[in-house]
Parts: C-alpha cells; structure tokens; sequence
C-alpha cells in the first residue's frame, strides 16, 4: 500500500544494494549522492564501508577486498554511492 505524501518514512536500503563509484555514476539509478569512507570494516570476505554525506544520511556498501583496491579506497576517500529504486523499502515511521 502506497504512503500518503508527506508521510514520515525510512527508507531501508542493504550494504549489498549501494555501489561505490569514484566519479558520478551515469545510468539508470536515480539515487545518487555524494560521500565520503569514513569506516572500512571486514566482514567474512567482504569490506563494509560507512560512507557519510551532507546531502544524505549515512550508508553502509558492501564490496569485495578487489573492488576497495581497483577504486582506491581508503578512509577519508571520496566516492558516489547509487542505488536502484526497487532496491529501497519504504518503512512507515
């Protein structure tokens, strides 16, 4: 059942649903913003990332040890973050 506008909400998005770019992503997610790594955390073969944002609240990526080296990513690093609509659940609060 759809939320009536204006209604307060959460949306709920997994680690494994945000991607990390180093520059603006193109393409078809909608949900872009800007952040900054603030925490790299391993988890089982995976790096979890805490990425904070002006412009969002914060989100946690997960990507694998590879991908962290390809881009570079360290504390303090800047990156984009997007994520799909479907791939968000809205949560009445």
């Amino acid at each position: 059942e759809p939320l009536p506008a204006g209604a307060p909400a959460l949306a709920v998005i997994g680690p494994e649903a945000v991607s990390v770019h180093r520059e603006r992503p193109t393409g078809s997610p909608r949900n872009v913003w800007p952040g900054t790594v603030r925490e790299i955390t391993a988890v089982g073969s995976r790096l979890r990332l805490l990425i904070t944002s002006a412009e969002a609240p914060d989100l946690v990526a997960e990507v694998t040890p590879e991908s962290a080296a390809e881009l570079g990513l360290a504390d303090g690093s800047a990156v984009w973050t997007s994520v799909k609509a479907t791939e968000a659940t809205v949560v009445p609060l």
